[in-house]
């Protein structure tokens, strides 16, 4: 078992089912030892979107764990895409933007939810990478985050 799946296993994280994209893009794409991901948006393990307004409608607790989600999603088009996660080497960048009113302020503690989990699983030095937290009056579908990354894979 590959070092991620076992600790997605040991911290009883599960993979959310992801619904087809109704857009015209690509939900990864590799470029040389680089994997681009799109915008994966906060989805629960059974598929459902987690929406709302973190600070207004959704408490910031509950940002973080969709924050988190975003993260698993990707998680889940990486292992379906790469057929595992024994290409992944570390995260190069993540921009996470945060459904949330104009005076918000916590959009870089929202997006630790995602940032942690690739801390727990890929380790301080790998799974740390540069990143972006911005506000969004609105996403799509109204969900709570999104977030798009860029991974380096071993040779």
């Amino acid at each position: 078992m590959n070092a991620i799946a076992q600790k997605l296993e040991e911290l009883g994280l599960e993979l959310p089912n992801i619904p087809p994209s109704k857009g015209i893009y690509k939900s990864c794409l590799v470029v040389g030892n680089q994997l681009f991901l799109s915008g994966h948006v906060s989805i629960s393990t059974v598929g459902k979107f987690i929406t709302g307004k973190v600070g207004s409608t959704i408490s910031e607790e509950d940002g973080i764990a969709a924050a988190r989600q975003c993260g698993l999603a990707m998680l889940r088009t990486i292992h379906t895409n790469l057929g595992g996660f024994d290409r992944i080497k570390r995260v190069i960048k993540i921009l996470g933007m945060v459904n949330c009113g104009p005076d918000f302020e916590k959009h870089a503690i929202i997006m630790n939810g995602c940032s942690e989990l690739f801390v727990q699983l890929l380790g301080d030095e790998n799974g740390k990478g540069v990143r972006s937290a911005v506000g969004m009056g609105s996403l799509p579908g109204n969900v709570a985050v999104e977030v798009e990354a860029i991974f380096e894979l071993n040779d």
